[in-house]
């Protein structure tokens, strides 16, 4: 006999992406609460492209771990925008290398032609806005799901 295996637990790491409005409300209930340090954006002008390296929280996995009464998970997944014209943001201090920050959404504001602005709204009234071409979204996991260190589900009623 011998021990389970990550392959074992039918685990599927995400790999979803958002060209649609309707498809970045699904990528954005999958990244809320994704915690990140500010060294962990990227913005990538020459290839029009802004990415984040997050720890998410793995909701999609929640009530099987309440059903097995087993620690909730997160996993490091990497949030990609491509077309990418620009990016602005508010409430950052970029200095401070060691800031963490909180995402809570992701949603698309519309302009013409296809074009509009990615807003990634974050806890503590920061924000990132993205300039980008058209809406290219996409949400790769990229490592194993860990035992989220807090062992909490994250709660926004206080």
């Amino acid at each position: 006999m011998s021990d389970a295996s990550f392959h074992d637990g039918r685990e599927v790491p995400l790999n979803l992406g958002a060209l649609e409005v309707e498809d970045l409300q699904v990528v954005s209930s999958l990244v809320q609460d994704a915690v990140f340090p500010i060294s962990e954006m990227s913005w990538r002008s020459k290839e029009h492209r802004f990415a984040l390296l997050l720890n998410r929280f793995r909701w999609e996995d929640l009530p099987s771990a309440e059903k097995r009464d087993r620690p909730v998970e997160r996993v490091q997944s990497l949030l990609v925008v491509e077309s990418v014209l620009g990016v602005a943001s508010q409430g950052l201090d970029r200095s401070d290398k060691d800031m963490i920050l909180s995402l809570l959404s992701v949603q698309f504001e519309p302009g013409d032609d296809g074009a509009g602005h990615v807003l990634l709204t974050l806890a503590g009234d920061g924000s990132i806005r993205l300039a980008v071409e058209t809406l290219e979204v996409s949400l790769r996991d990229v490592t194993r799901p860990y035992v989220a260190p807090s062992k909490k589900v994250p709660d926004h009623s206080a």
